[in-house]
């Protein structure tokens, strides 16, 4: 049991997952950083003050901290895309291999074959 535990933690996938998440957790903190630190502070010299916290509807409903969310989210999102546009950028590109040459299709053989019959 313990072996198979070891072949289970020890694969491949499991620690590229691992590793995976460990990073996105730390891009996750530079990117809200970026977001929260330089973003929105220019937003908010541009349009006022970004909080929509005591906006209400009803009285009752605090739609305020989700439009707050939203907003949020739409920053954090356009803000990653293009950090990976620029990583993509900077990131050597592969070059595409050419397709190996088809060999002859199926009527060519099949008439390849007729061909053979035909002479015995």
């Amino acid at each position: 049991m313990i072996k198979e535990l070891k072949a289970f933690l020890f694969r491949g996938n499991v620690l590229d997952l691992a590793v995976g998440m460990v990073i996105g957790a730390a891009f996750t903190a530079i990117v809200s950083s970026l977001v929260a630190d330089i973003i929105t502070p220019l937003i908010g010299l541009l349009f006022g003050t970004p909080d929509f916290s005591g906006i209400k509807l009803f009285d009752s409903l605090m739609i305020g901290n989700f439009i707050n969310a939203v907003v949020s989210f739409l920053i954090v999102g356009t803000v990653l895309f293009f950090v990976m546009k620029a990583a993509n950028m900077a990131m050597p590109k592969k070059k595409e291999e050419e397709p190996a040459p088809a060999g002859p299709s199926e009527i060519d053989l099949l008439q390849d074959i007729l061909a053979e019959l035909k002479n015995k």
